[in-house]
């Protein structure tokens, strides 16, 4: 064995080891998705009050309000509520019982010779795994105590009262949360009580701690008490105004997609009917057995990905970006965006760099390698195959979450993109999610990988496994079923068409799509 394969056999274990570190560190992080259905759920709230200017005809406006916001959107967001609570609940029960057995550990008898008791290496690594748990263990408390704030209202508004008193008694006695929640639930406490109380900071309390419908449906309770008459007109302007704004999104968000999908279901099911009457004539079988020349070998394809894609994401490049003089943390979400495509620009020069070097000496190429063919017909592979990824994509979804219950983490960019009202950070966000990550990801992925494995699997198998390996990199467990199913769509649109371009557009489409439905569900906030 030369000394380059020896090392690069090294790398590749600790580059194994890393990754199923950081895959294992995601299993106790929640995941994003929570969220972003509470975002949805909130949206709809808001949505509730709108009344449209012409509203003589009152079947239509009946029928569209169902068809946007269903028949029981109050119920049906205490149902969306509860079951976020007790997702959240099992998850605080976890980090508690991981926090108690890093705790409970019994320390090593301290040996006869003056030997170290315990390696720097591991006693960090406990450390900062202490220092995880603690941090997710106060974002779970303040999590919940937000979400029984917030169901005490939807409680309260359809009658139980009674559930929600108790819900906002037991968090004014709980010790593990801010003041300011505890104050909260003693105003909503007072609000809705039987013999109403109203506290002297009242609508200072409700305007700081709760947003959206939950703080318009406060402040009415709370001026109707006061007969603040011209408050509450104030009020209700307000949230009619939202309420339209609210209409619009959710019309968007649920209209756009779910059009796509029903448009790639009747895509699959023609394609597939199409593939099993003609056979190999089909447009799914078109170029479906025939593999690449590939000139090199397993090493190359190894020396691309763990140096150039895996240690260069993971270690060359933070370490560079540690050397710069910037203050730390970064606060300014422009800067933060802009952080995120530096560094994924720097990753991507890396890795393509190295895959430059690897692949040099069998220039020039053998026939289809790295084909970009403008005159070619990938725009309709690539919005077909967008439309078609939408069903798949989403049924996987759904299994995935059942399988998780709320855990597995996310990509910490939809969090930042969800939360980020700044048009210029938007705008970051999207250079890297829409047009770098699409370029990099379909070169490497699809343009290299997939065809390479094709010198040793059949092209389904390079497509699989190309797929899997495309989900893992993101190292997040909830994200690699959903992650793979697309990967595959974009591994036959790639096979299919032999052209870059129809996967880099339905890429990007996709993460086009994600960061849309993002900035209209954060600005409901």
């Amino acid at each position: 064995m030369t000394i380059k394969r020896l090392v690069l056999t090294f790398l590749t274990l600790v580059a194994t080891l890393l990754a199923a570190s950081s895959l294992y560190g995601s299993w106790q992080e929640p995941q994003f998705q929570t969220r972003l259905e509470l975002y949805q759920t909130n949206l709809a709230l808001q949505a509730q009050a709108w009344k449209p200017a012409d509203s003589q005809d009152d079947d239509s406006y009946e029928g569209f309000r169902q068809a946007i916001l269903g028949q029981q959107p109050l119920e049906s967001a205490t149902k969306e509520y509860q079951e976020t609570r007790q997702s959240v609940q099992t998850n605080l029960v976890k980090v508690k019982n991981s926090i108690a057995q890093l705790n409970s550990v019994a320390p090593t008898p301290t040996p006869p010779k003056p030997l170290p008791e315990k390696s720097p290496t591991t006693e960090i690594s406990n450390s900062e795994k202490q220092q995880q748990l603690q941090q997710s263990l106060e974002q779970l408390q303040k999590f919940l105590a937000e979400l029984d704030l917030q169901l005490g209202i939807l409680q309260a508004q359809q009658g139980q009262t009674d559930t929600a008193l108790k819900a906002w008694s037991e968090l004014q006695q709980r010790s593990d949360i801010k003041p300011e929640i505890a104050q909260t639930a003693a105003v909503l406490s007072g609000l809705w009580n039987e013999t109403p109380l109203i506290l002297p900071n009242a609508q200072q309390l409700i305007q700081q701690n709760l947003d959206g419908w939950f703080r318009s449906t406060s402040l009415t309770q709370l001026y109707q008490l006061q007969q603040r008459q011209e408050a509450l007109l104030q009020v209700q302007a307000a949230q009619q105004e939202a309420a339209t704004a609210a209409v619009f999104k959710l019309a968007v968000i649920g209209t756009v997609p779910t059009v796509a999908a029903l448009i790639g279901l009747i895509l699959i099911i023609v394609l597939v009917a199409q593939r099993l009457l003609k056979g190999k004539e089909a447009l799914l079988a078109q170029n479906a057995d025939l593999t690449w020349t590939t000139p090199w070998d397993g090493e190359t394809i190894l020396q691309v990905f763990v140096v150039g894609f895996f240690f260069m994401g993971q270690v060359i490049v933070p370490f560079l970006l540690l050397l710069l003089p910037i203050p730390r943390p970064i606060t300014s979400v422009r800067l933060q965006a802009a952080s995120v495509l530096i560094s994924y620009i720097l990753v991507a020069l890396g890795a393509l760099s190295v895959l430059y070097v690897s692949i040099k000496r069998f220039f020039p190429l053998p026939k289809y390698w790295f084909r970009f063919q403008w005159l070619d017909n990938w725009l309709w592979w690539g919005l077909g195959g967008y439309c078609a990824a939408l069903p798949i994509v989403v049924i996987v979804s759904l299994i995935n979450q059942q399988l998780w219950q709320g855990q597995g983490g996310s990509n910490p960019l939809l969090q930042l993109a969800l939360e980020s009202q700044d048009f210029v950070a938007l705008g970051i966000f999207y250079l890297t999610a829409a047009i770098a990550a699409p370029l990099f990801e379909e070169l490497l992925f699809r343009g290299f990988l997939l065809p390479s494995l094709t010198r040793y699997l059949s092209v389904w198998g390079a497509i699989l496994i190309s797929a899997l390996l495309f989900a893992i990199a993101h190292l997040s467990l909830s994200e690699i079923l959903p992650l793979t199913a697309l990967g595959i769509v974009l591994g036959v649109v790639y096979t299919r068409s032999r052209n870059l371009l129809a996967p880099m557009l339905l890429h990007s489409l996709w993460n086009s799509g994600t960061l849309l439905s993002l900035f209209l569900l954060g600005s409901s906030n």
